[in-house]
């Protein structure tokens, strides 16, 4: 019984120091990011470093906004990330909206192949896919990039809707046929509601990838004004003689719309995932 109690302590300590790594691993980095985004600059480099300044200086943020394009760089990832996230899911809820609801010989064959597409690793098709926009003229474009992520979102996102669709009863959509509904009105009365996790989690997912995205940013596009944040935190890390408040400063406005989307659709997402994974 002593032995059996004492596993059960040892096992519970390991679990408490697991939880506390686990945080530690996933939250310092953000709060060590965002800490020397104010640290005066007598205590950036204070050996031993200091956890906590007493004396925040937000100049870093002010060079920033100052002294780069920063706001044109948010514009343009806001519109291309927002653009693709349209595009991903409209392309992919009709899609899988029509593969449960017609299904043909070989769609479970046809529904794998396309989610083989998103094996394929980005580099792998950056240079043909910068072929074909040189010549469709869609270089240095916002449709260009918003084409381009959406080719890596649909997919995935098909893949995850499907058992979604594929588990709402085909008795409601009956139901409102009944009701005078077409196939139109059932499906988006009907069916789409019932599938809005499966859809919330898609969005996320489609926006982070454009989002967060460098490869296919720094290929595709050449000109300032159109540049994305990924690529202009890395060009400002190159220009700018390593002012880390600055970079710093730049990489926590990066974050913070990732941070809260996620707190806003945590339990959208963890079901979407779930369902995702398990039907």
């Amino acid at each position: 019984m002593t032995a059996a109690l004492h596993r059960l302590s040892r096992v519970r300590w390991y679990l408490v120091i697991g939880i506390v790594v686990l945080v530690v691993i996933n939250g310092f980095p953000f709060y060590w990011m965002a800490l020397t985004s104010v640290k005066p600059g007598t205590e950036l480099f204070a050996f031993p470093p200091r956890f906590i300044t007493t004396a925040p200086d937000f100049s870093g943020f002010e060079r920033l906004f100052e002294t780069t394009n920063f706001l044109t760089y948010a514009k343009n990832s806001l519109i291309i990330a927002t653009g693709a996230t349209v595009v991903s899911v409209v392309v992919s809820a009709l899609a899988a909206y029509g593969l449960t609801r017609f299904p043909f010989p070989g769609s479970r064959a046809f529904s794998t192949a396309i989610l083989y597409a998103y094996t394929f690793a980005p580099i792998v098709i950056v240079v043909p896919l910068y072929g074909m926009f040189r010549e469709a003229g869609l270089i240095n474009s916002h449709l260009g990039m918003i084409l381009a992520y959406a080719s890596f979102g649909v997919p995935f996102s098909l893949w995850l809707l499907q058992p979604f669709f594929r588990a709402i009863p085909g008795e409601l959509e009956e139901a409102a046929f009944v009701d005078g509904a077409n196939r139109v009105k059932s499906a988006w009365y009907v069916v789409f509601p019932q599938a809005l996790p499966g859809l919330i989690a898609v969005s996320v997912f489609t926006f982070l990838l454009a989002w967060e995205d460098y490869l296919f940013a720094r290929v595709l596009i050449t000109e300032d004004e159109l540049k994305t944040l990924p690529i202009a935190l890395h060009d400002l890390y190159n220009a700018s003689l390593q002012d880390w408040p600055l970079l710093m400063a730049a990489a926590v406005l990066i974050n913070v719309p990732v941070l809260i989307a996620f707190l806003f659709v945590q339990k959208y997402l963890v079901a979407g995932w779930g369902a995702g994974a398990i039907k």
